[in-house]
């Protein structure tokens, strides 16, 4: 301890000696571990951290086909024949509204069945979750809240237990607080802040709406329970033909996770690269200063000192300096993560809390120790090994400098050029797909439109006529000064749900069931597709004539005309939308352009319109959830945010306790649509260009 407590202090007073090596060094250090403890502290986050529920690594995901969902008959039939799962439970999208307030406002919440809460394991703050009963009565109208809603709505009064609440017009009762920072479910629906009871009817296969969460049977693996659900599958496909085909299980952390892992691990990567950098930039400062104390050195040497204590004393001030470094690092992670943080897309801020914890800390002193022996271990090697007559001979350093140490000084360089490089390839291909991304046409202009969704579920006088009250709002919204048009879907491209309906065409053979061709149904108003500056490839649009007393018209996309009629048109070809009961036949009389659809990459697929007018169960659905809402889409003359206050005074001028949520301009929609490969792109490029500084620096010094 004593020879030790020497070194550090001989340590402090050369570094205290050298104060420009100090800074370069110190400042060089700081951005290696800084940058890699900032990364290292969303990957903990997001990729390491346990998802918080209990024993969460048995818990699964069980659905079908391309959205994992499943109709309740499949739910009762996987829960009550499987061995594989401890429980099973299902939940189904709500975004009800809060009536109960002066301004309604739209709530995020789930329907589930009872088991979802013990299938989770996580038990209520305050009162009670479901009770199954209620899965089969419905009637209850009990609701369970999040510990925010409970601050916010009752500023967290402990007697809230037996206070109700109106949602769409109708009472709830509160039974239950879940605790601070529950979340539920982690990678959809993910901001939800109540859960009501969900009833089901276990004869339904057509529903295709529900998640189904389950946990493993303590000792079954993942694989034992896809091969069962596969057999089940099977035997239910034979009962039922087209009801479980694609019948899949993942585990819920890959099912959260699995999308983000790769560009996060890329960025780690990068990250690391930086530290090497800074490491091997250290390591040339080190070896060209270490040239200078050759004398030093030889005359320590031939005292006495042997060569473990001077590799000792050299390890020694590289740690220091490391440790140094590394506390400067934590400070500059602290402040790159707020920045991080405020520029992240929402896929990494769902997971929670990010930030710089316990284990991130660990990581960054981790790090730091072997970051200082590893920039630290080749100058000492080459100072301690020195021909001691040879050194202090006069000249001799200057021979020494021109052999091994300039050899090691120029394979540094050349390692820092090499690693700068891959960063720089790497980015330069996030460039070239991000440039792909924004070259791709989306079909329609999103420039000066403003968007909003309007819910009429709870509203005194809207929901009585849907149809009067959506004409009356867009000849309102249309009459004001800076609107150029205005129009209504009931979901938007990009930031919408997509209800893939199966549809029949007219004249074809009746396709095996499971088999039926899927579009994205789309209901609309007239002049949305001018509103949108969505190109009319053939036929006509809708107008105020296809009404419930006219023939049913419905307009396809280019993909599905293709598709289906090829070298032929579609105008005037016949579909039957949807399963069950007697069909009802629409005439094509228009073919647009393909629009994206969810995600701004996807390929293009069916899709087709029908107009409002002619879809009744839309207009007239008491569901309060599916279909109760519209979504106003309004071009403008000049910045469409501006337009914001207005079109709402327009919206509540006919009936204030109508809900407007998700208020954005559709530029907004698409930048979050790719607010994640840009965020990835601008932190590859500066990781790649602090890269090519830190190795242009070197190769100058």
């Amino acid at each position: 301890m004593e020879t030790l407590l020497q070194d550090l202090c001989y340590s402090l007073r050369n570094l205290r000696n050298s104060p420009v090596f100090t800074t370069v060094a110190l400042l060089t250090l700081a951005l290696g571990i800084g940058a890699n403890t900032a990364i290292f502290s969303v990957v903990n986050a997001v990729l390491l951290r346990a998802l918080p529920y209990a024993q969460p690594d048995r818990l699964v995901v069980v659905g079908q086909r391309e959205y994992a969902s499943a109709p309740p008959a499949n739910f009762f039939d996987w829960k009550r024949q499987n061995r594989v799962f401890e429980n099973m439970g299902a939940a189904e999208a709500w975004t009800p509204n809060l009536t109960s307030i002066d301004t309604p406002e739209q709530v995020v919440g789930l329907h589930v069945t009872s088991d979802i809460f013990p299938v989770l394991g996580v038990k209520p703050l305050l009162g009670r979750t479901f009770v199954p009963a209620e899965d089969r009565e419905g009637s209850d109208h009990e609701l369970v809240v999040s510990y925010g809603f409970w601050q916010r709505n009752f500023s967290g009064e402990r007697d809230v237990l037996g206070k109700t609440v109106s949602l769409n017009g109708a009472p709830y009762t509160i039974v239950g607080v879940m605790p601070k920072g529950f979340r539920f479910a982690p990678f959809w629906v993910t901001k939800a802040e109540i859960w009501s009871p969900l009833p089901l009817n276990a004869n339904d296969r057509l529903r295709n709406s529900l998640r189904i969460f389950a946990r493993l049977k303590p000792g079954v693996s993942l694989q034992q329970a896809r091969a069962e659900m596969a057999m089940i599958a099977a035997n239910l496909e034979a009962q039922f033909p087209g009801s479980n085909k694609d019948v899949g299980v993942i585990s819920l952390k890959e099912r959260v996770v699995g999308d983000i892992r790769p560009a996060l691990l890329v960025l780690l990567g990068a990250v690391g690269f930086v530290l090497l950098i800074s490491c091997a930039n250290v390591a040339h400062m080190l070896l060209a200063r270490a040239s200078a104390r050759q004398r030093e050195i030889a005359v320590r040497a031939a005292l006495g000192a042997s060569r473990v204590r001077i590799i000792r004393q050299f390890l020694t001030e590289s740690v220091l300096l490391a440790f140094s470094g590394g506390v400067i690092g934590v400070l500059v992670a602290v402040w790159g993560l707020r920045f991080l943080l405020a520029s992240a897309p929402a896929e990494l801020t769902r997971f929670g809390t990010i930030q710089i914890d316990s284990n991130v800390l660990l990581f960054a002193l981790a790090v730091t120790i072997v970051t200082g022996l590893a920039f630290g271990l080749a100058p000492a090697l080459q100072s301690s090994a020195i021909n001691l007559a040879e050194t202090l001979k006069e000249g001799a350093r200057g021979m020494s400098e021109s052999g091994r140490r300039g050899r090691v000084r120029s394979l540094l360089v050349a390692s820092e050029f090499a690693l700068a490089v891959v960063l720089l390839a790497g980015a330069g291909l996030m460039i070239r797909t991000f440039a792909a991304l924004e070259s791709i046409d989306p079909g329609f202009n999103p420039r000066h439109l403003l968007t909003m969704v309007v819910s009429v579920a709870g509203a005194k006088d809207a929901n009585s006529d849907r149809s009067v009250f959506y004409s009356q709002m867009l000849e309102r919204i249309r009459a004001l000064p800076g609107v150029t048009s205005a129009s209504a879907i009931n979901h938007l491209p990009l930031a919408g749900d997509i209800w893939g309906i199966p549809f029949f065409i007219e004249g074809r053979a009746e396709p095996k069931p499971g088999e039926e061709p899927h579009g994205a149904y789309r209901v609309i108003l007239p002049q949305y597709f001018r509103t949108m500056n969505i190109a009319m490839v053939e036929g006509r649009d809708f107008s105020d004539a296809d009404n419930d007393r006219s023939p049913k018209v419905v307009v396809v996309n280019q993909y599905m005309a293709n598709h289906y009629w090829p070298g032929e048109t579609a105008i005037g070809k016949r579909i039957s939308i949807g399963m069950g009961g007697p069909k009802e036949w629409f005439t094509v009389v228009g073919v647009i352009s393909n629009v994206v659809r969810h995600e701004w990459t996807d390929p293009p697929d069916s899709e087709y319109y029908v107009p409002l007018r002619q879809s009744p169960w839309y207009l007239n659905s008491q569901s309060g959830g599916f279909a109760s809402y519209i979504t106003v889409v309004v071009r403008t003359a000049t910045d469409a945010a501006m337009e914001t206050s207005a079109v709402e005074n327009a919206v509540r001028s006919l009936d204030k306790t109508v809900t407007l949520s998700e208020i954005e301009t559709m530029e907004d929609v698409v930048a979050d649509t790719n607010a994640q490969p840009r965020f990835y792109l601008y932190l590859l490029a500066a990781f790649a260009g602090v890269a090519l500084v830190l190795a242009q620096w070197e190769f100058m010094a």
